[in-house]
């Protein structure tokens, strides 16, 4: 069906929002068939099975999973909203202030290269979206052990600095030049993501043990919710279903309910910093030597 596709279609030019996202011919004639085989099999009642390891999604202007799409950018405006918010709520001396604004940064490419990769699914973009969301979950560990241990030693700031940017490193060329491992990108990503979560929720339970309110913190929760719902999140990963009206699958429902989830964590930082200050625990800090 594919080889009679391209023979009939390939003379006639693509769409402009198919040539703008860099379709080929032969794509857009697998993209066709795929469609007219899901409808057959929807038709007589048989399951709907994945093509080329993608579910087969219905194309929006040549986007491929526009639910996905849509959800990534309402993610990456969170991230872009709360910059704002840091550059205009949180004091200059507040130690940690760089920290929160380079977090929201790393947050916005992560979400932006998701957003290209769900448009157009390549090589590249899929590289990219690995990567960035890899370095964002390895970040938010940093930050998590910067808070939490209150390192403000410049020194050893940046000797855990360089170490996990080490660790990015490595990982990030095992996977371009021995292997791209899926599975090992998953486990690295979730035992990252595990122990951040540990610290915060270690983090947690010190707080509410303290006697007197004003060392309670009481939005302490806030940063256990946040980390807990997003691994709760990902069991969508884990039971993954064909796309609900060919638009909705698991994925894009686990990039939805980020958006809230990351809403939760900067509520969590703004309290937090709000709480620090009022207590003057910190001053401005130099990430590198004058």
């Amino acid at each position: 069906m594919t080889d009679e596709c391209v023979q009939v279609s390939c003379p006639a030019p693509l769409s402009f929002s198919l040539r703008l996202l860099q379709w080929s011919c032969p794509e857009n004639c697998r993209y066709v068939c795929m469609q007219a085989v899901t409808d057959k099999a929807i038709e007589e009642g048989l399951p709907v099975y994945q093509y080329y390891g993608k579910w087969p999604f219905y194309r929006c202007f040549g986007i491929q999973e526009p639910a996905s799409v849509l959800f990534s950018i309402g993610n990456g405006l969170v991230h872009a909203y709360y910059f704002r918010q840091i550059q205009k709520q949180v004091p200059s001396s507040y130690f940690f202030k760089g920290f929160m604004l380079l977090y929201t940064i790393i947050g916005m490419n992560a979400w932006l290269w998701s957003t290209i990769f769900h448009s157009r699914d390549t090589k590249f973009t899929e590289l990219m979206d690995y990567f960035s969301a890899g370095l964002l979950v390895l970040y938010s560990l940093y930050y998590a052990i910067l808070r939490v241990y209150r390192l403000t030693q410049g020194l050893i700031i940046q000797a855990l600095g360089v170490l996990f940017i080490c660790l990015f490193v490595a990982h990030v060329g095992y996977l371009i030049i021995v292997t791209f491992d899926y599975v090992y990108n998953m486990y690295a990503n979730v035992i990252v993501g595990g122990c951040q979560i540990a610290v915060w929720v270690g983090w947690f339970l010190v707080q509410t043990a303290q006697q007197t309110p004003a060392a309670r913190s009481h939005y302490a929760h806030l940063a256990v919710i946040s980390g807990i719902g997003v691994s709760l999140a990902m069991c969508l990963e884990l039971f993954d279903f064909p796309p609900l009206f060919r638009v909705f699958d698991a994925h894009s429902l686990w990039h939805l309910s980020t958006i809230p989830l990351s809403i939760v964590w900067y509520k969590f930082l703004m309290q937090d910093t709000k709480h620090e200050t009022n207590t003057k625990s910190y001053t401005a800090v130099k990430l590198l030597p004058a």
